[in-house]
């Protein structure tokens, strides 16, 4: 069933744009190129000169442990920091590099952003392509206990020649799908937000002390979380992420090289080693037989973020303007489920989201909240970028279905800045990662008001914005008492204003809200929770009063108009 985005663009003004500040949890461990989209942004290494950067102008700052950044951003600008892989470093630039930004590369870099701070997960190459490859006469999967070390050639000859049972078995288990997919991710938040970050970059070379302190915790327990979650150990987990991870960079066309320092493997021939130990060929075996297979390959989200890299480096290396890359094909993630609610919002084109039949359309401008804990996936189509604007837990917002509203284009900036805020280390002093469920109510309050008679009496307008903010709260289908706490200028300027007294108009709204609800295709019982009532007959015997039909007969009957 389809969903529609049938919100018209909230009014009001974003509030302004606040300075920020550059607080990384650890020393720098990646080269960083800093993007001044809007404004000014200051950046000093150590105790050296500052350099001030305007709208327009890049800075790269190659990874240094010892180097000290700070980065400040006055009010009013939106500054992207870009981290490339660790093991970009070698093909980046070796110093300090200032330049301008071409015409053209601007939603491109906004792009390569999302790429870097999105979790990535699926693969852009088809997993039966590849286990017919590795299926082929002559691979062979690591025998126990010797993975890693090449096998003696006496051993080889007795296995070709008579393989044993178990031997049988165990390359059956090995040359599934699940051994070409990413390790299973651990469930404790610390280990949890350790491996999203080597699933983003695999080459960070950290101790497991340097990780545990990341993330406030003690190398003991994330050593414990990873074992007790995964079955792996830490450096096994960290081991096969990598590996996974050259299988994408292998298949996107990258030479053994490459992807060795891409990974985080200190050579080539270390790669080698632990790649035949756990597919049975070689990389330079695996990538020359993958890419003679038409229709095989495909970017991934990571590979395709690499790829950006390249043509990053390239800008900044070319005197003369070079055009612009082109932008992401359509791409969608596997279904899967999130942990905690995700408010994910469209800058470029358009998605969707699916959940279970229903699709969710994406549109220009809007915001998504994505709840917790239901299977879902999203898609992007051609040329689409989104940005993810932050992320609630379950005890901070009750969540059942996904809730949309549209920011008009005067909202980019502060939404490209709470998106830079929510998943970088560029952002106010005082940040508070509530403020983007305030946000997304407010919005979605001055939304609202477009289905309801407004007074205009300020204060009158006032108690009315917040009704339609807090709408779906437990305890909101109630109409207000009357007892004499109500300001009786409010109550008379409802009535002038509206022809309504304040209980019936909060009535009002709540069953013109919960028609478009309706007619947006949203079911009953996701509707009357999001008015606020507990319970579908109640919010049922509601509506019928007031519109003379059942929500399911209004449903109904607005389908049988469409067709």
């Amino acid at each position: 069933m389809l969903m529609p985005s049938s919100f018209a663009a909230g009014s009001g003004c974003p509030p302004p744009i606040p300075g920020a500040r550059w607080s990384p949890a650890d020393a720098p461990v990646r080269p960083l190129l800093l993007w001044v989209r809007t404004g000014t942004a200051h950046l000093r290494l150590d105790d050296g000169p500052a350099l001030h950067l305007q709208a327009g102008e890049g800075v790269w700052i190659p990874a240094d442990g010892r180097t000290e950044r700070a980065i400040t951003t006055e009010p009013g600008t939106v500054a992207f920091p870009l981290c490339p892989h660790a093991g970009v470093g070698a093909r980046g630039l070796p110093e300090l590099t200032r330049f301008d930004v071409p015409d053209g590369w601007q939603d491109w870099l906004i792009q390569l952003f999302n790429l870097q701070v999105t979790p990535f997960s699926g693969r852009g190459y088809s997993p039966e392509a590849i286990e017919e490859l590795l299926r082929r006469p002559g691979s062979r999967p690591p025998t126990p206990g010797t993975a890693g070390r090449p096998p003696a050639p006496e051993a080889l000859a007795a296995e070709a020649e008579h393989p044993t049972p178990e031997a049988l078995a165990a390359k059956e288990r090995h040359l599934t799908p699940e051994a070409l997919a990413p390790p299973a991710m651990p469930r404790a938040r610390g280990a949890r937000a350790v491996a999203e970050e080597l699933m983003r970059d695999p080459a960070l070379d950290l101790t497991v002390e340097r990780w545990a302190s990341r993330v406030l915790s003690s190398a003991r327990t994330l050593r414990r979380d990873f074992l007790a979650d995964t079955g792996l150990t830490f450096e096994r987990w960290r081991l096969h992420c990598r590996l996974a991870a050259a299988v994408e960079f292998l298949a996107a066309g990258y030479d053994v090289d490459q992807v060795a320092a891409l990974v985080g493997f200190a050579s080539r021939n270390g790669l080698t080693r632990a790649f035949k130990g756990r597919f049975g060929l070689t990389p330079h075996e695996f990538g020359r037989d993958f890419s003679a297979r038409p229709g095989a390959g495909g970017l991934t989200q990571r590979a395709a973020a690499a790829r950006h890299t390249d043509d990053l480096i390239r800008m900044m290396r070319e005197t003369d303007t070079p055009a612009s890359p082109e932008m992401l094909p359509p791409a969608s993630t596997p279904s899967h489920t999130n942990d905690i609610h995700v408010l994910s919002w469209m800058y470029r084109g358009s998605g969707y989201l699916d959940i279970g039949d229903r699709r969710y359309e994406r549109e220009r401008g809007v915001a998504t909240w994505i709840p917790a804990e239901l299977e879902h996936v999203t898609g992007l189509r051609e040329n689409s970028v989104s940005l993810p604007l932050g992320n609630a837990a379950t005890a901070d917002l009750h969540l059942t279905a996904p809730l949309q509203v549209r920011f008009s284009s005067a909202w980019d900036d502060y939404l490209m800045f709470c998106s830079i805020s929510a998943r970088s280390a560029l952002r106010p002093d005082d940040h508070d990662p509530r403020h983007i469920l305030d946000l997304f109510a407010d919005q979605a309050a001055a939304q609202r008001a477009l289905s309801v008679p407004m007074p205009t009496d300020p204060r009158a307008r006032a108690v009315a914005m917040e009704c339609l903010r807090r709408i779906g709260e437990p305890g909101a289908a109630r109409d207000p008492d009357t007892d004499g706490t109500q300001d009786a200028e409010i109550h008379r300027a409802f009535r002038d204003e509206t022809g309504m007294t304040l209980g019936r108009w909060r009535y009002a709204a709540r069953m013109r809200i919960a028609r478009d609800l309706l007619t947006g295709g949203a079911p009953p019982s996701a509707v009357a929770r999001r008015i606020g009532y507990a319970h579908l007959p109640t919010f049922s015997a509601a509506f019928s009063r007031f519109h003379g039909l059942s929500p399911r007969e209004y449903q109904e009957r607005e389908a049988a108009g469409g067709r």
